[in-house]
């Protein structure tokens, strides 16, 4: 986990340094990604917070609409998406960073196996969102789901914050 903490030293570090702040909505990292950055002495400057939303009726308070979760599911790049804007705009934050997927071992589906990611980061007005698949039992697939999103971060914070367009079906 040591390449986490350096990531989120640095994140934290870019964050303070441009005067920014970052919330996140967790699901299949369980608050992994908060206690990363809280881990960072000076953190409390610039993380605001997070939640960590689990259940499918907590992703609908958080942004995430009944009717997108039953047509996309709960891991998906829509409710990455959804979720990662609407804990920006709750925490007044300048980024939110959202994760989604299936930890395993049981949750899968055909279509949707064990490893399956969605990492959505809102900033800047846009909106970007990434699917992975990792491998490895649940513990693994937290740590690289948490790990990838950290660095995602960091990666548009070093390149000057620029995110890709938000996707059509995200709300």
């Amino acid at each position: 986990m040591s390449d986490a903490r350096t990531t989120a030293e640095q994140i934290i570090h870019l964050l303070a340094e441009r005067r920014q702040t970052l919330a996140v909505a967790e699901s299949c990292t369980g608050g992994l990604i908060g206690h990363l950055l809280t881990e960072v002495p000076g953190s409390s400057e610039v993380f605001l917070g997070g939640v960590i939303a689990y259940a499918n009726a907590i992703k609908e308070k958080l942004g995430a609409p009944a009717e997108v979760i039953q047509r996309h599911g709960a891991v998906s790049a829509q409710v990455a998406g959804a979720l990662a804007t609407t804990v920006l705009r709750w925490a007044d934050a300048d980024y939110g960073l959202a994760v989604t997927g299936i930890a395993g071992p049981g949750g899968a589906t055909e279509t949707k196996p064990v490893g399956l990611v969605y990492i959505g980061l809102a900033g800047t007005g846009r909106l970007d969102v990434e699917q992975h698949h990792f491998a490895g039992d649940r513990s693994a697939v937290k740590r690289s789901t948490a790990e990838a999103a950290l660095l995602l971060l960091t990666n548009t914070l070093m390149r000057g914050s620029e995110i890709a367009p938000e996707p059509h079906d995200a709300p």
